[in-house]
């Protein structure tokens, strides 16, 4: 069994009208910075903030009635929940999810929003998915699989249909990879279009399964990845064949490369991605020699990120690139002092965020005292700048890196 162009064909049949045709869209900015033409597939405008809808209307669609009267059921921590739940809510087909009970919060809701029963079991994904099979079959439901289902990845593979049409000059497709039914759709419809069109796919440094089949190496994987979205530990064993024949190359990332990825996506396109949605770009920015001057479209693949991480990456971020720093400051223990450093601050055009104003818990002597300061600042070169007129002025002030 393999999945063929004309599946593809059928399967973008079937879902016309029924999710999103997304732009795919150039970015200059992003194409200045990465060194190559880059093109953004926006997946994360569907409906569900992501492109798993399209597999799993596909397959919904296909289903006998005495299939859809009896319901369906998925096991997933997200975002094929979601779609699985939405789509089979608008067909009126009663849909079951199991989720283990570390899913994002976010993603639980949404996917009862949309009507379906949700049982969370199991710590880990594999937990999860030996509950939701048992339920299967004891309930003679139909498994709507996330990846390893040919008619799950012939929907998932429309996505390459609309970036060539609408954008035919693309040569090089960066995909990420979980379980491989994205890039076995896309690879395949890509090749029927454009034959010597090149497929990279790309995994996290701690879900690196399908770069193990590829390359053949044994790295473990992790317990965790803000790439939540592709932490697979077991890859499908339809997909992987499908991988290896018409995939060029398996690429890895980094937490860190993924973060910089969803905060360059939020700052320069404006859009927010979670982190699978990222690591297109993060293998641009880490492989850069490998994408030099090719014509690059990526899939913004999901835009399902819990508020509080999205707070998180950007907080960091502004740390990494020096627009918020920590500087420590010791001072005569006098009143006013404190008030003398804010202001000489605020001339400099630091903005304070925090202050922790340290007396007792400090190895200074007793008529001095230590200010630490969060600022708000322009960057490395101004933070430079504090500290040389900080210390013009009789302090001695450093920054503190961690």
């Amino acid at each position: 069994m393999s999945l063929t162009a004309a599946d593809i064909h059928a399967a973008a049949q079937r879902l016309q009208g029924q999710v999103l045709d997304t732009p795919c869209m150039p970015s200059r900015t992003l194409s200045a910075i990465a060194g190559c033409e880059v093109f953004l597939k926006f997946e994360n405008l569907q409906f569900t903030a992501s492109f798993k809808e399209r597999g799993a209307l596909n397959k919904l669609a296909q289903l006998t009635d005495e299939e859809r009267a009896r319901g369906v059921l998925a096991v997933s921590a997200g975002n094929h929940a979601q779609g699985v739940a939405y789509h089979a809510q608008r067909l009126g087909i009663p849909a079951t999810i199991v989720m283990p009970r570390f899913a994002p919060a976010v993603k639980v809701e949404n996917t009862r929003r949309f009507g379906a029963t949700v049982v969370l079991e199991g710590d880990t994904f594999d937990d999860a998915r030996a509950h939701g099979l048992d339920l299967a079959r004891e309930r003679g439901l139909t498994v709507v699989h996330p990846y390893d289902d040919l008619a799950v990845a012939a929907g998932q593979g429309t996505i390459a249909l609309e970036m060539l049409a609408e954008q035919p000059a693309i040569d090089t497709l960066v995909v990420a990879i979980g379980g491989g039914g994205l890039i076995s759709g896309v690879a395949t419809a890509a090749r029927s279009i454009q034959p010597g069109i090149e497929v990279v796919g790309v995994q996290t440094e701690r879900f690196p399964a399908v770069w193990n089949a590829v390359h053949g190496q044994q790295n473990d994987s992790g317990q965790a990845t803000i790439a939540d979205g592709i932490g697979v530990r077991v890859p499908g064993s339809l997909t992987v064949p499908m991988i290896r024949e018409r995939v060029d190359d398996v690429l890895l990332v980094g937490e860190d490369d993924i973060e910089q990825g969803i905060l360059m996506l939020l700052e320069i396109e404006k859009t927010v991605v979670e982190g699978a949605g990222a690591v297109g770009l993060a293998a641009l920015l880490k492989h850069r020699a490998r994408f030099a001057g090719r014509k690059v479209g990526l899939i913004l693949s999901g835009g399902n990120i819990e508020p509080l991480v999205l707070a998180e990456i950007i907080q960091r971020g502004m740390v990494k690139s020096g627009r918020l720093t920590r500087l420590r400051l010791d001072v005569r223990d006098v009143p006013g002092a404190l008030a003398d450093v804010a202001a000489l601050l605020g001339k400099l055009g630091a903005n304070i965020d925090q202050v922790q104003h340290q007396r007792a818990f400090t190895s200074l002597s007793v008529e001095r005292a230590q200010i630490e300061v969060v600022v708000h600042t322009r960057g490395t070169a101004h933070i430079e700048e504090i500290l040389a007129a900080l210390r013009a002025h009789g302090y001695h002030a450093e920054r503190m890196s961690s």
